[in-house]
């Protein structure tokens, strides 16, 4: 899998990520520690060798799971993490790198990233200059290779680039759900900051797997996400089967199909998740599916089916609106 450069920094990310988040097991339901080593050792194997987490992932469980699987061959792997926002003062952004390198047994990240803008989840507002004061210095100490967001809009994202190099946005980003193209994007593209999209397939709605009444198991924070309640949830259904003849014709699954439209657009990776070793290795092998003009504005007119009936908050949950 050719590797991209990452901004305009020293870090070659592969097209598609391993993401993490459902190894830390919190807000995820029936996810198995051996499981998914399994899937991150497989991901690394079939060419996916850029790994997404969070220290907010299982409270660090995520890091350690990662570790586990790949800190044997930590030459072969780039690693990218997150701090919280109850970690934006200076000394709290350090002590947090420090946590999340020893989590992931490793001495540097290639990529460290703002997780939400500050006072998000009602924590305390710390300014930007502040938390980008502490990467700066991550970086001039050589625990950390490149700086990045997540979840921030263009002007927040502008804000932050005042204080220091940003490298990469990770916004919410997928068929069915494309606010960032409308803010963020046109100044990525503008000032060659990568796009790391995640939740690209849209927490699992455009594998095709969901039928109409499904129910959520207890604790599945998916339950919470605006594309799988009410009408927002139909027109989705609707879209995946209209999906369907363009993946058939390329010989691949519709996640397959979801990721190649994603890693083909503008300075984009696609982050993905996956619960076990085949999950990864079928993720893996989206990088082979090469789509047609044709086949975009086809996908394009399916995708707005949706995404022109959703608000303008690009928060995709109800629970972090």
């Amino acid at each position: 899998m050719q590797k991209r450069r990452l901004g305009t920094s020293d870090v070659q990310f592969t097209p598609i990520l391993m993401g993490t988040w459902q190894a830390g097991k919190s807000m995820w339901t029936g996810i198995e520690d051996e499981q998914t080593i399994k899937a991150i050792r497989a991901a690394v194997e079939a060419g996916i060798t850029t790994i997404d987490t969070a220290e907010i992932y299982g409270e660090g469980h995520s890091e350690q799971i990662i570790a586990q699987a790949v800190s044997d061959i930590r030459d072969r792997v780039e690693y990218a993490s997150k701090v919280f926002p109850s970690h934006f003062k200076y000394n709290l952004v350090i002590e947090a790198c420090d946590r999340s390198l020893k989590n992931l047994n490793t001495d540097y990240l290639d990529l460290y990233q703002i997780h939400w803008p500050t006072g998000t989840f009602n924590t305390e507002i710390v300014p930007i200059e502040e938390t980008m004061g502490a990467l700066n210095k991550l970086k001039e100490q050589g625990k950390i290779r490149s700086i990045g967001v997540s979840n921030f809009s263009r002007a927040q994202l502008e804000e932050a680039a005042q204080y220091g190099r940003i490298d990469c946005l990770q916004p919410p980003y997928s068929l069915f759900w494309r606010h960032v193209e409308d803010d963020a994007m046109p100044y990525c593209v503008e000032n060659n900051i990568s796009i790391l999209a995640y939740s690209s397939m849209a927490q699992g709605l455009l594998s095709g797997k969901f039928g109409p009444n499904h129910q959520f198991e207890e604790g599945d924070h998916r339950a919470k996400n605006k594309l799988f309640q009410g009408e927002n949830y139909q027109r989705a259904l609707k879209a995946v089967d209209q999906l369907r003849p363009i993946a058939e014709s390329h010989q691949c699954s519709l996640a397959q199909l979801s990721l190649a439209w994603l890693t083909a657009q503008p300075n984009t990776h696609a982050i993905a998740g996956a619960r076990n070793a085949e999950q990864a290795t079928a993720n893996a092998k989206a990088a082979d599916v090469k789509l047609s003009e044709q086949e975009f504005q086809q996908m394009d007119a399916i995708s707005r089916q949706v995404t022109d009936h959703l608000d303008e908050n690009p928060v995709m949950w109800s629970f972090a609106a």
